[in-house]
């Protein structure tokens, strides 16, 4: 069973950074592709980042790329979203994603695990 428990939302300023984490409770992190959905009110589910494995792959969604950087710490189990240059439209409950399939698979398909979500709020 995996395990997956985000940290690190808050409240910021639009312009301001703020870094998720993620960490997997298992002894099985480096087999799952690791990425970062977010949903925000009204508004579907959606693919921010993911990472290979062994993070030799990253993949962004079009809205945050050169802001965001997904990276992981094989060795803490735990997958980090770093968020530079929040703007407001970046409001929403963001997820951590466990797949087993290939981590850029991410893009199209829903993970097979999902972590409980952690509030991110930009203000203006």
């Amino acid at each position: 069973q995996v395990q997956l428990v985000e940290s690190g939302g808050g409240l910021v300023q639009a312009g301001d950074s703020l870094r998720l984490s993620c960490v997997e409770s298992g002894r099985t992190f480096t087999s799952y592709g690791m990425g970062w959905f977010r949903q925000a009110p009204g508004k579907e589910r959606e693919f921010v980042a993911a990472i290979s494995r062994y993070g030799r792959t990253t993949a962004y969604a079009e809205s945050v790329r050169g802001r965001f950087t997904i990276s992981r710490d094989n060795a803490k189990n735990t997958v980090y979203l770093q968020m530079n240059s929040l703007k407001t439209e970046d409001t929403a409950v963001y997820y951590c994603a466990a797949t087993g399939a290939p981590a850029l698979s991410l893009r199209r398909e829903l993970p097979e695990y999902w972590g409980q979500g952690t509030q991110v709020t930009v203000s203006s």
